[in-house]
């Protein structure tokens, strides 16, 4: 069962041609295609709820130090890693099920100039291909949604992790009022959303051995963010944005996510647990 519905998340977000639709933004929008600066592509290449901001807001809650080997579960890009290497001076492999998107964050690091801190596998994070105790921190932004067998991925990174290390996860949780006003951006129906409450996935973490240290909302930013979004939207799409991704239905998935943030039925929500 994992395996059909990883094979239809990784369906839902690949993109033909993806690499070549982002240099070709990053040069509608002035920039250099061979040598992208890490700031212009931020508005695609984190592909979570507030971007670039709410990444900085979410990895002040982190202890990150220079050489520090670190986990993105579910890279997507490969947009934060390279935030995590350029910014913390880490090493970081990140793991995604998509192969477009593991392709376009090699061809995108590289062209940053930090391939040799940034390392990109297609793979499961129900089966990351690392041995025990390889990581000194893991993150995971906006991928739990996706995942059936939380438990279990929340036991594969406690696997790879060292004892004492962090795990940050921000992800879409499941709010207080009921339902998901589907399509949204990680799913277009039910068949392929697993949202967890923010309780349940503290029990989740818990019963894998971790303990939560910290929390934090972000549904109030997560509005003001995509009413802005909305009221800069006049004049177009910009050259780089979470459309390219998300498909031609965008604005509606977009709408629905900002619906079900102002009904509670869906919270963005950080927590951060130490691993025994």
């Amino acid at each position: 069962m994992n395996h059909l519905i990883e094979r239809d998340v990784a369906a839902h977000y690949g993109k033909a041609g993806l690499t070549e639709t982002i240099l070709d933004g990053v040069l509608a929008a002035g920039g250099d295609p061979s040598q992208p600066e890490i700031e212009t592509l931020a508005p695609v290449d984190e592909f979570h709820t507030g971007g670039r901001e709410a990444s900085l807001m979410a990895l002040d809650m982190l202890p990150l130090e220079p050489g520090m080997h670190v986990l993105d579960a579910g890279s997507g890009l490969g947009g934060t890693a390279r935030l995590i290497a350029s910014n913390h001076g880490c090493q970081v492999t990140g793991i995604d099920l998509t192969p477009e998107f593991t392709e376009t964050a090699r061809a995108l690091t590289a062209r940053t100039g930090l391939g040799d801190k940034c390392r990109f596998e297609t793979g499961s994070v129900l089966s990351i291909p690392a041995e025990k105790g390889s990581f000194d921190a893991a993150i995971t932004f906006h991928v739990g949604m996706n995942i059936a067998d939380r438990a279990g991925f929340y036991r594969e990174v406690f696997r790879v992790l060292k004892p004492g290390s962090r795990f940050l996860v921000f992800d879409v949780m499941k709010g207080s009022a009921p339902g998901v006003p589907y399509p949204v951006p990680w799913a277009e129906t039910a068949a392929t959303s697993f949202l967890k409450s923010p309780a349940e996935t503290r029990d989740l973490m818990a019963d894998a051995g971790f303990e939560v240290e910290a929390e934090k909302d972000l549904t109030d930013y997560a509005i003001g963010y995509f009413h802005k979004v909305f009221e800069n939207a006049g004049d177009g799409p910009p050259p780089l944005g979470l459309h390219l991704l998300v498909g031609e239905n965008a604005t509606e998935k977009f709408t629905g996510y900002l619906a079900g943030l102002e009904a509670g039925q869906i919270v963005p929500h950080i927590i951060v647990a130490q691993r025994s």
